[in-house]
């Protein structure tokens, strides 16, 4: 059906619109499509609904009149088309933000945070529909998206008088905010990610060109229109999305852009980082984990297999600090593998509307084929399957909640992330194994421990080569902690002060001529 929501563009665009190889279940797709119309008709008289790019405070399609789909996981169904766009329309992005630099910078911190309340405000009060949204595009359960939306104070930035050298001088530091940011955004976490990086960006004086992930850019267009509601200025907060390769070329090759913050893959941080190296900018890199979840003997088992469920299933295992390795201890092996698949075995699959549901679908045919290859790999050199490993019977991209038994840390989905709802359980016998397993690996973003042991949780916590470690916790993320990796997962920290610090530069100023006479 055609739907035009209103004080959009007189562009429509069609929802429901089936894809003949990718049918969902009779069932499941209807009940789907009557929660997306009944979603769609709220967001429509809210505004939310947006299928334009936000260049300059306005919205606009692609210049050459190109468009993506944007799909639902969980049916197939094209929920809408936007703007491919490119170069061209990311240079005149820069060019809004770079215009709009010296003015906002240029307010005090109060006048911006009020702009920034009034934003979250809006985001807070909206949240059931941004929820839906998440849900809509990303698939994850309507509770874990509703739980995206969440917030920090801007803190004060403050500076420093150093005590001077000689006695007619002296010596301040301050903190100026960098300028233009450009912010890429992954599919998994399609408004936390923005939150997370943009509200600290605009605190300190900084504005913004976003490039969400195409596969989900819809969430990101409403929070757009919402900081446009709120009286952000037009250029503080401009959105592309569309065509990757050239959008990411455009916003390494100006010079009007000081800063790129990244989250997403290692190998595509890499080419980021390679390519901020022309023009000096600052990076702040989340990339890739390879999760440890090392559960000691002395684990109290109902809290292990809670954690571990937590760490390994959310957002059905497509997050970067889910549980890569599951690392028993041999003297609890047995016992914490029945619990857990158990647990796992009990957890409700199906699309993020339904109640209970604990599991979505994944996000397209490519993640699945990634999940089942890794899968194979395991079987092939041994591993067993407890549970799962394969397909669910919704069809489309669902796939089996899994835990595969006598996995080795040689096999390919100990090496590298497998992104999906699978728990691989690997043996250990002592203390100083499970720390080499657990380091024997380029990645150090999350890491998890289970023990009851207050000696052993200090001395493995310093052990392990990770930015993040949960200790008999599996949900560890928030927003007034810093968020960030070692290793080759990553630079710089979201979250906290220490995230404030990754928008700012230091200047140091010294004041001659300061005798007395």
């Amino acid at each position: 059906m055609a739907f035009r929501a209103s004080g959009m563009s007189a562009r429509s665009f069609k929802l429901f619109t089936h894809l003949p190889s990718m049918q969902a279940p009779p069932l499941l797709s209807r009940q789907i499509s009557m929660d997306v119309k009944s979603f769609a008709s709220r967001l429509s008289s809210s505004g939310l609904l947006r299928s334009q790019g936000l260049i300059g405070g306005k919205w606009s399609d692609a210049y050459d009149g190109k468009t993506i789909q944007v799909h639902n996981p969980a049916t197939g169904e094209v929920i809408t088309t936007v703007p491919c766009m490119g170069q061209k329309e990311t240079n005149d992005a820069i060019s809004s933000a770079y215009g709009a630099f010296n003015s906002w910078s240029k307010l005090t911190a109060a006048e911006r945070s009020k702009c920034l309340r009034k934003w979250y405000d809006l985001l807070i009060s909206h949240k059931e529909e941004l929820g839906q949204l998440i849900t809509l595009e990303q698939g994850k359960p309507l509770k874990e998206a509703i739980g995206e939306l969440y917030a920090e104070e801007a803190k004060r930035v403050y500076g420093d008088i150093i005590p001077p050298t000689l006695s007619d001088r002296r010596l301040f530091v301050l903190k100026q905010p960098v300028g233009v940011v450009g912010a890429v955004t992954p599919w998994n976490f399609p408004l936390a990610m923005i939150t997370r990086k943009v509200g600290p960006a605009l605190a300190c004086g900084c504005t913004v060109v976003i490039k969400p992930s195409e596969l989900t850019p819809l969430t990101a267009l409403a929070a757009a229109e919402l900081s446009l509601q709120a009286g952000i200025p037009p250029g503080v907060v401009n959105v592309v999305m569309g065509n990757a390769s050239a959008i990411g070329d455009a916003l390494l090759a100006s010079s009007q852009v000081r800063k790129i913050t990244f989250t997403g893959s290692t190998a595509v941080g890499k080419k980021l980082m390679a390519g901020a190296a022309a023009t000096v900018k600052k990076v702040s890199l989340e990339l890739g984990g390879n999760a440890p979840c090392i559960v000691f003997d002395d684990a109290d088992l109902d809290v292990a297999v809670k954690g571990t469920l937590a760490a390994k299933f959310r957002n059905t295992g497509q997050t970067c600090v889910c549980a890569n390795r599951i690392l028993v201890q041999e003297g609890i092996y047995d016992k914490f593998r029945d619990a857990f698949a158990k647990a796992v075995q009990n957890m409700q699959v199906g699309n993020g509307f339904s109640e209970g549901v604990a599991q979505g679908p994944l996000i397209n045919e490519a993640a699945v084929q990634k999940v089942e290859s890794f899968i194979q790999d395991a079987i092939s050199k041994g591993a067993k399957v407890v549970l799962g490993a394969k397909r669910h019977s919704l069809g489309m991209t669902f796939y089996e909640p899994t835990v595969l038994s006598d996995v080795k840390n040689d096999m390919l989905i100990a090496r590298e992330e497998v992104f999906g709802p699978v728990a691989p359980l690997l043996r250990f016998k002592t203390e100083d194994e499970a720390i080499r397993i657990a380091n024997d690996t380029n990645a150090g973003l999350a890491s998890y421990i289970f023990t009851n042991n207050v000696q052993r949780s200090w001395r493995v916590s310093e052990a392990l080569e990770y930015g993040l470690v949960g200790v008999n916790e599996g949900l560890i993320s928030t927003e007034v902690a810093p968020f960030g990796g070692v290793k080759q997962s990553g630079l710089g920290r979201e979250g906290s002060k220490y995230g404030m610090d990754e928008y700012l530069e230091v200047k140091y100023v010294c004041l001659g001529n300061m005798s007395s006479n």
